[in-house]
């Protein structure tokens, strides 16, 4: 329930602070005295876009909750905003650069989450919505409503979205599946190229490495020989002059001491000239130049770089890879029947099971629609439509997002009329009553905290106002608040509370305020409506009857 409203800056108000109360209230005020400007404020709470144009300065529009009886704790939990169901508070602020923020419980928001929860607090019934009665999916939406089909739609709704994911697979395998079979021979070709190719990780770095070292064979064989010779020739060999050094101070060890060391290092570095000399000589031995064998490698180095160049690949790795991706599309292709088969058996299943639950949403849509027949029935009767017909016709029609059913709804005024969509049949005052009714059995299906109407007393006048008010009346009692914002004084005369909104000149130019009337305010309100400007004794006494007082 919506207990404060405050406005700053938006428009026409200045600053507008104005509580409202649980029940039936109504608002009035003259064409152009601001009544629109309230309830554009109110749909910026709800998450609508805002015109900069009309932003003065910074404006702020901040409501006041009581949620304590709806069980919305969830959804402040699982936004991780703080719960306070006494005094919810939802809060825009703006400024005419076009910078907006939203906030709920003094918590930074997105503007679709603050729209999330607005479209839980209040709902706003203005004329243009009665165009809705045109679109089928309102209509449909209407009956699930009140049938409380929230449940079983929701589950429909999961069955069909994974029917249509395994459709979607589906024809994507068969698409696949026709393309690789259209490929079949190109791909086993490229497959039995790979596999005859005998490709082993490594081989071509390591063949690289043999090709480099055979090119290379004779300037290596005589840079080998020269460090063979300097290391191990027999009169002027580093390693044979190290070992008569390191004789030489073994001899003197006993007579000079320090000579011990020496020829231990001497040893040392003796045994490691003596083996790399030893090592050279084998790598000299090694060394050979074989034509036959330079060309072999090349040859399967050749072979190997035309196979990279072909498949766009950089190694030897990738052409493996490349060749497993070939046998597994072989294999698919081999396998893509069975593939197939349990893909299509699932699909089946999925398109049973979706038949199924939306059998099910059809015969709670068909029993639903024949309660609301007959409860439309009885509340549009006492609306001045003696002879009305409202029937709901439910067709079948192929699965979809809501199941397998159109809903119409149809109408007629009087006997000599057929039944037609409503739509097309219905005065503007006729569909306004059929809205308001609609509104009513929804609210009773739907804990709505507020509902406002605007002006949905548009075309009726007289006793039909007053059924209509009634009807807000009693939408109002059940721990609801309903808000009419009306110029039929019948239907401001049954409000609990009411309010008064005019312009008014100042110094600063026109603004416009809402104010609570008083019980001799409203006796001067309704007057007025009755009569005009100038009212009258006849006007006043109206005024007390309709009032009750």
């Amino acid at each position: 329930m919506l207990k404060r409203l405050y406005i700053k800056n938006f428009t026409l108000i200045d600053e507008l602070d104005i509580d409202l109360y649980q029940g039936f209230s109504v608002i009035t005020g003259e064409t152009g005295a601001g009544k629109s400007i309230i309830l554009g404020a109110i749909g910026l709470l709800l998450g609508q876009r805002a015109d900069s144009k009309i932003i003065k300065d910074k404006c702020v529009i901040e409501a006041h909750f009581d949620i304590s009886r709806y069980g919305m704790e969830t959804f402040f939990t699982e936004n991780d905003i703080e719960y306070d169901p006494s005094d919810c508070i939802i809060r825009r602020e703006l400024t005419s650069a076009g910078k907006s923020r939203a906030f709920i419980n003094d918590t930074p928001v997105q503007l679709v989450i603050l729209k999330e929860l607005g479209e839980q607090l209040i709902d706003i019934h203005s004329q243009h919505q009665n165009l809705l009665l045109n679109k089928q999916d309102f209509q449909l939406s209407v009956v699930d409503i009140i049938a409380d089909n929230t449940k079983s739609l929701t589950q429909y709704q999961q069955t069909y979205n994974d029917y249509q994911s395994v459709n979607k697979e589906l024809e994507t395998l068969q698409e696949c599946i026709e393309n690789n079979r259209q490929n079949q021979d190109f791909l086993q070709f490229q497959y039995d190229e790979l596999t005859n190719a005998n490709l082993v990780e490594d081989e071509q770095e390591e063949l690289e490495q043999k090709s480099d070292t055979m090119s290379h064979a004779e300037e290596i064989k005589s840079a080998l020989y020269e460090a063979d010779n300097a290391l191990s020739a027999d009169d002027t060999g580093i390693v044979s002059t190290l070992r008569s050094a390191r004789t030489a101070l073994s001899s003197i060890q006993r007579v000079c001491p320090d000579a011990s060391e020496l020829a231990q290092r001497l040893e040392s570095s003796y045994i490691e000239l003596k083996d790399i000399s030893e090592e050279i000589s084998n790598q000299l031995e090694r060394v050979d130049f074989d034509p036959a064998e330079l060309d072999t490698i090349n040859n399967r180095l050749d072979r190997l770089y035309d196979l990279e160049k072909k498949y766009h690949v950089e190694n030897v790795s990738e052409l493996i890879t490349k060749r497993e991706e070939l046998k597994s599309q072989l294999n698919n292709i081999e396998n893509s029947d069975e593939a197939l088969a349990a893909l299509q058996q699932r699909l089946s299943d999925l398109q049973t099971q979706a038949k199924k639950e939306a059998d099910i949403l059809t015969k709670r849509r068909q029993k639903t629609a024949q309660q609301i027949e007959k409860e439309m029935q009885s509340r549009l009767i006492p609306l001045g439509m003696p002879n009305v017909r409202f029937s709901i016709q439910i067709t079948k029609d192929t699965l979809g997002r809501t199941g397998q059913d159109k809903v119409a709804f149809l109408f007629s005024a009087n006997t000599s009329t057929p039944l037609q969509p409503v739509s097309q049949v219905a005065s503007g005052g006729e569909i306004a009553r059929v809205m308001l009714s609609l509104k009513a059995m929804i609210s009773g299906a739907v804990k709505l905290p507020t509902i406002i109407f605007d002006e949905i007393d548009t075309g009726v006048s007289g006793k039909i106002a007053e059924k209509m008010a009634e009807i807000m009346q009693e939408m109002g009692r059940h721990e609801r608040q309903v808000i009419s914002i009306t110029h039929l004084p019948q239907i401001a005369a049954l409000g609990t509370s009411h309010y008064k909104v005019e312009k008014e000149e100042t110094a600063q130019g026109t603004i416009s305020r809402m104010t609570e009337l008083s019980s001799e305010g409203r006796i001067r309100e309704i007057a007025q409506m009755l009569s005009g400007s100038d009212i009258s004794d006849a006007a006043i006494q109206n005024a007390k009857e309709l009032l009750r007082i």
